[in-house]
Formats: C-alpha cells, sequence, structure tokens
C-alpha cells in the first residue's frame, strides 16, 4: 500500500493528501516532520515532507509525487490527455510554487512562529508576491478552475498555496493581498466545499 509521510499542517503534505482523496486512492498516512536525521534522509534526500513510499521505494517532491500519482492510481484524471495542455498545468504549478509560494515562505518566521523578519526581506518578498500572482492572473484561466473547466493538480497546489499567501498578507503586511484576485478567491472557497478539503481541514484543525 501507498504510504505518504508527512504532517497535516504542510501544505505541501496537503496537496498530496487531497489529491490522494480525490483519486480514491488506498493509502496509508504515517506522521513524520521534515528531518536531516539519516533515517528519513534515506526517505527524502532534502529531508522535507511529504514523501511516499511505494513498492519500489520512495518518492519526494510535491509535483513528481502527483506526477506518479497519476500514472499509477485509478480515480478521475487530475492532468489533460492533451499533451500541450498538460504542460499548462505544469507551468502554473511551477509558477505557484517559484513565484508565489515560495517568496511567502521567506515571512512565514513572522506570520506564524513569533519570530521576526527584516524590512529587506519583507519588502523584497512582497515585491515578488505581487509579481507572482500577477502572473498567476495573467495565466491562469479560472473558467471555473485555474487551468479551464476541469479540475487539474494546478487547483490543489493553489489551494494550499494561496490560504497561506493570504495569511501572511494579513499578518505580516497588513492587507489582504487577493483584494484584486476575485477569481482566486472564488476558486478557493469552491474547493474547500469539496469533501476531500473538508477532511484536510479537520485533519489541520485536529493537529494544530
Amino acid at each position: 500500500m501507498l504510504k505518504l509521510y508527512g504532517f497535516p499542517v504542510s501544505n505541501y503534505f496537503n496537496m498530496v493528501k487531497i489529491a490522494l482523496l480525490e483519486k480514491g486512492a488506498d493509502f496509508e498516512y504515517v506522521h513524520c516532520m521534515a528531518s536531516q536525521e539519516d533515517d528519513y534522509l534515506s526517505k527524502s534526500p532534502m529531508g522535507k515532507v511529504p514523501c511516499i513510499e511505494t513498492d519500489q521505494g520512495f518518492l519526494s517532491e510535491t509535483s513528481v509525487i502527483f506526477d506518479y500519482i497519476e500514472d499509477t492510481c485509478d480515480g478521475p484524471a487530475f492532468y489533460p490527455a492533451d499533451p500541450f495542455k498538460r504542460a499548462k498545468v505544469k507551468e502554473l504549478i511551477k509558477e505557484l510554487e517559484l513565484y508565489v509560494e515560495l517568496p511567502a515562505r521567506t515571512c512565514y518566521p513572522e506570520a506564524f512562529f513569533g519570530g521576526e523578519v527584516s524590512d529587506e526581506v519583507k519588502d523584497k518578498a512582497l515585491t515578488a508576491i505581487k509579481k507572482g500572482l500577477a502572473c498567476i492572473k495573467r495565466n491562469g484561466s479560472f473558467s471555473p478552475y485555474i487551468a479551464g473547466a476541469d479540475i487539474t493538480y494546478a487547483d490543489f497546489f493553489l489551494m494550499y498555496s494561496l490560504n497561506l499567501v493570504g495569511a501572511v498578507g494579513k499578518r505580516v503586511f497588513k492587507t489582504d493581498l487577493l483584494e484584486d484576485f476575485p477569481e482566486a478567491k472564488k476558486l478557493m472557497s469552491a474547493l474547500g466545499e469539496r469533501e476531500s478539503a473538508k477532511t484536510v481541514a479537520q485533519d489541520q484543525k485536529s493537529a494544530a
């Protein structure tokens, strides 16, 4: 049986978890934190979560795990069959990761962990986040899903990236970074009504 390693507060863990739930996949949850201990590094070479254990070994990196899930699990397809449309979904995932989530992550110590972040880091992050959101606004379809009429892995990535970006905006910058992005807000609200998302949210709440 497929095993999913991580913890419910991790947004990347939840991206993979909701994908597995949406697929109706049979999997086992293994609670663990990110670690630089040798045992965990043998599973996830950078020591990050999530990773998955398959019959053939371990895989890490969320987008790679998405690909494996799509290739090996039954259930609805979350990548388009058309090569170009599939590539566009992966392009959106990469843009969300590099240009939105990662800049916001530099402010996580102050937003979530009681730390402080320098004004220089915050200014750089805010500029990058706004630029990244503008990229997603230009490249996304939002009709109603980010890549078009069908839900894809990019929607799962968006949901668990932009919720934290919104929190960073309110807690660190005292502003709504998604105020001018109603399409994203509407999509996130709709995704939150799915049974899979409700399960993830309940598990997050229980773990908090």
